[in-house]
């Protein structure tokens, strides 16, 4: 939701056009019963125009209410209800005018069904058929068992009040109205999910053009980039070297050589979101992959002055599954990387390693972002062996407000942090999702986070 616009946006616009094609309708009906009626001389007399002229002019009073009420912008769901039961209570007087049952103006019935399937969904079409069907039902009632008469100045021949004669016109009605009813319903569904459905395609096509036009920016300044912090890196190597060095310039020379390389690995975690290669997947040992990432991190600059640990959990022989290495390994550090920043003082990260087990389980409980995925070869999930990738931390946990936002370009948990390695880690994954990789995560705002890989056994 975006900040600064009301919660019912949507449904205000709707409302707004609504409210318009109603006072339209009205209109129409006001210049047909001028016809109609003022063209025989027959206002002073004629009932059923005073009552039609009653019921227009109200409506139009009610219009003037349904603005303010928009204008205020507050309650617009209980207004588009009330509307609907409002036009239904007109429909059922204006019905009452010309015909009773067989009259034509039971149409406007699934009118106002259509109308709240467009302003509510299936919900509004349930809620206008069945406020309808009631108002109708009574209005028949009434003619059949003579609670009501005809407008005085209508023929009561056009009028059927028989119990026995006015079934059949009800029955037909009714299976009109649920007929209009139903079908709006299913297709203010449908649209609310092609919509849905088009609102993420035209989300990853913006995604790909900013990609696409990162990759152009990126690819131009990374060989910039790369060569003063290579020079940088390495005079800072052959400075930290010299014996006449005291501890606070050793000191400084280690911040100026760990930002060099935050900036070094800012820079390949761009080109890497930017302009990604398909995965060339072999027997890879994961366990040998994770003790090497392991190792590398335990050389960062919190590890490596025992602010955080990082642990192996696992075997220490091999254990082998279909992947690409490279990428694999790049996923598995950028996890180790956020869990490490992630992670407060003292506090330790776990990457563990399980080999010899079926499908990942997913717990109700666990939030899993790629759901569902079929795996190759027609095989089902228990008979795959599974080997586990887990990375776990200690820290703040994923806040409910990102967690949907996790995987995006340029989201992130920490002040300061560029929100990109977590999206090289979904894009890998899902490079990855036919040779049957998959990914959870399991996380709640002050528990830590836990985040599970999945791969393909190939023995």
């Amino acid at each position: 939701m975006k900040l600064g616009l009301p919660p019912d946006t949507g449904l205000a616009r709707r409302l707004a056009w609504i409210t318009g094609l109603r006072l339209a309708i009205f209109t129409l009906l006001l210049a047909a019963t001028a016809f109609l009626y003022l063209g025989h001389g027959t206002l002073g007399d004629s009932f059923s125009l005073r009552l039609l002229l009653g019921v227009i002019g109200t409506s139009y009073i009610l219009g003037l209410g349904y603005a303010w009420v928009l204008r205020r912008g507050q309650g617009l769901e209980s207004l588009a209800m009330t509307q609907l039961a409002l036009d239904q209570i007109t429909w059922t007087a204006i019905v009452y005018a010309t015909g009773g049952a067989t009259s034509g103006a039971t149409a406007f019935y699934a009118l106002s069904c259509l109308l709240g399937a467009v302003l509510i969904g299936p919900r509004g079409a349930i809620f206008g058929a069945a406020i309808g069907l009631m108002l109708y039902g009574l209005l028949c009632a009434g003619f059949a068992l003579g609670a009501l008469i005809p407008p005085p100045d209508q023929s009561p021949l056009a009028y059927l009040t028989g119990a026995q004669d006015i079934v059949y016109p009800v029955l037909v009605n009714t299976l009109g109205i649920v007929a209009v009813a139903v079908l709006a319903g299913y297709l203010a569904a449908r649209l609310r999910t092609a919509g849905g459905a088009l609102e993420q395609a035209n989300q990853r096509a913006a995604d790909a053009e900013r990609l696409a036009v990162l990759g152009r920016i990126a690819a131009g300044l990374a060989h910039e980039i790369r060569n003063p912090l290579g020079s940088i890196s390495g005079s800072i190597e052959m400075l930290g070297e010299s014996p006449s060095l005291d501890e606070e310039d050793r000191r400084l020379c280690d911040i100026v050589r760990r930002e060099t390389a935050r900036l070094n690995q800012l820079v390949t975690d761009m080109m890497d979101l930017a302009r990604p290669r398909p995965p060339s997947p072999e027997r890879v040992d994961v366990a040998a992959l994770a003790r090497e990432v392991v190792a590398l991190a335990g050389r960062n600059e919190r590890s490596g002055t025992g602010d955080v640990s990082v642990l192996y959990e696992g075997p220490l022989g091999a254990a082998y599954a279909r992947c690409d290495g490279a990428q694999m390994r790049q996923v598995l550090w950028n996890l180790v990387r956020n869990a490490v920043q992630a992670s407060g003082a003292g506090e330790q990260v776990h990457v563990r390693v399980r080999s010899g087990g079926s499908e990942v389980d997913v717990r109700p409980e666990r939030r899993s972002l790629w759901p569902g995925r079929s795996l190759p070869g027609g095989r089902s999930a228990a008979a795959i062996r599974r080997v586990e990738l887990e990375v776990e931390d200690h820290g703040p946990g994923i806040a409910e407000d990102v967690r949907d936002r996790l995987f995006e370009s340029f989201v992130s948990t920490r002040t300061g942090g560029a929100g990109l390695g977590l999206a090289v880690v979904k894009r890998i994954v899902d490079d990855h999702a036919p040779f049957g990789v998959q990914m959870d995560v399991d996380s709640s705002a002050g528990r830590g986070a836990r985040f599970r890989l999945s791969l393909q056994d190939p023995s």
